[in-house]
């Protein structure tokens, strides 16, 4: 495994909530990245955000990881999410708010 690989890994596995996304949290570089900040913000989930603008093998590298062409990619417990219509698709639903909750999660506004 190269050393990207195992920065990825490490942080799916070694945080609850993690979203690689082009930018950050406070100020994403991206649309599809803004939105499900936004999601996870108005769910009031701690979550980790990864800038894969800053390292192109890491932009690469976590669509190798997850086999998935697209960013931003969300993580919870370990387990790959979706991408940003696919974490819309699954809040709009509920969806989302209860694999969080049944991962142990907490969310603020579930209703």
């Amino acid at each position: 495994m190269s050393a990207i690989a195992e920065f990825i890994d490490a942080e799916v596995k070694g945080t609850d909530v993690v979203l690689f996304m082009k930018g950050t949290p406070s100020f994403p570089q991206c649309g599809f990245s803004g939105q499900v900040v936004q999601i996870l913000d108005y769910l009031g989930v701690p979550f980790k955000g990864i800038n894969v603008l800053e390292s192109a093998d890491l932009r690469q590298g976590i669509k190798d990881y997850a086999n998935w062409p697209t960013i931003p990619q969300l993580y919870v417990k370990g387990e790959f999410v979706g991408g940003c219509d696919i974490v819309r698709e699954m809040f709009q639903a509920g969806e989302l708010q209860t694999l969080l909750s049944e991962n142990g999660i907490p969310v603020e506004n579930a209703a």
